[in-house]
């Protein structure tokens, strides 16, 4: 009786309102597509091997790499398995490639709308605004910035990926491959390849590892977990506090309800948070090891 009356009283809006707790009582958002996440979670897979087996090899000297070689089946094999990974992440660029063009041609149609639209991955003025506006957040000096669809530091994450299939990546093809490389370069650079592929290795593991994992896992809005990129989905309230802009875009063009799908049942969610423990805890225990030979035993 009382929310009839409320909604009796709201006059020419009632019938929108309803729809509003209609949508909001079961729905979520649809964040990302199927191909999205399945391309993550393939990255992690490849990602947290290649991490294991390069750091393994890198601090071969080190008893915790001692102990993970033998798990591993020794160092030689050590290799191989870094070697497979890195055609797996090497192949998931390459996959998302090809879905870029693909959305270019059916949904945006010219490359400059893919790239230059509201929802480019690009840097832009409004990320350098949301910068400086959420230091001042952090301060106490002014509001948190309305994001949209990407915060400047999803973007830096996505780009990281490219940073590192092409460094990380051809260095790593010239001491797999390094007769071919040598017929096309000097000697002296496998040397070098070999330097530049361990340190960009590193860096990119405790990258990964520390300022990844507290972006997306452990703010205090998101902690101790965010599975959005796991089930693709998220609430209407976690779109409204963390995407503002976007919602508001999506409310006004008509096409959030569209975008509204029934949420997963708990045995998905729970496995979903298994998976996710798992990677945290094996992402933060590398740390812990790197941290602990560079202190202890480097060489």
């Amino acid at each position: 009786m009382e929310t009839s009356v409320q909604l009796e009283q709201t006059g020419p809006r009632s019938k929108d309102h309803g729809r509003d707790l209609a949508i909001e009582g079961g729905k979520q958002f649809q964040r990302f597509k199927r191909l999205n996440r399945v391309l993550h979670i393939i990255m992690i897979i490849s990602f947290m091997s290649l991490a294991l087996t390069g750091m393994t090899l890198k601090f071969s000297y080190t008893g915790w790499a001692v102990f993970l070689s033998r798990l591993f089946g020794g160092f030689e094999s050590a290799g191989y398995i870094h070697r497979v990974a890195a055609v797996f992440m090497i192949g998931i660029f390459i996959v998302h490639i090809v879905d870029l063009v693909r959305m270019k041609r059916q949904l945006y149609g010219t490359w400059r709308a893919l790239l230059f639209g509201p929802d480019s991955m690009l840097f832009n003025k409004k990320d350098l605004h949301d910068l400086v506006g959420n230091i001042k957040w952090f301060l106490g000096k002014g509001p948190r910035p309305q994001y949209g669809r990407w915060t400047y530091w999803e973007k830096f994450d996505y780009f990281a990926v490219f940073w590192g299939i092409a460094i990380i990546g051809s260095t790593g093809l010239m001491l797999w491959f390094p007769e071919f490389f040598t017929q096309l370069i000097p000697g002296w650079f496998i040397n070098v390849a070999t330097i530049i592929h361990s340190d960009e290795a590193l860096l990119a593991v405790g990258f990964i590892f520390t300022v990844h994992f507290f972006n997306t896992h452990l703010r205090p809005e998101k902690f101790p977990m965010d599975i959005v990129i796991f089930t693709g989905q998220m609430s209407l309230e976690e779109l409204k506090r963390d995407k503002p802009a976007e919602h508001d875009a999506l409310v006004k063009s008509g096409r959030l309800e569209e975008n509204l799908l029934d949420p997963y049942p708990p045995i998905v969610i729970r496995a979903v948070r298994i998976f996710g423990w798992c990677a945290l805890a094996l992402g933060f225990s590398i740390v812990i090891w790197i941290i602990y030979a560079m202190l202890f035993a480097y060489r």
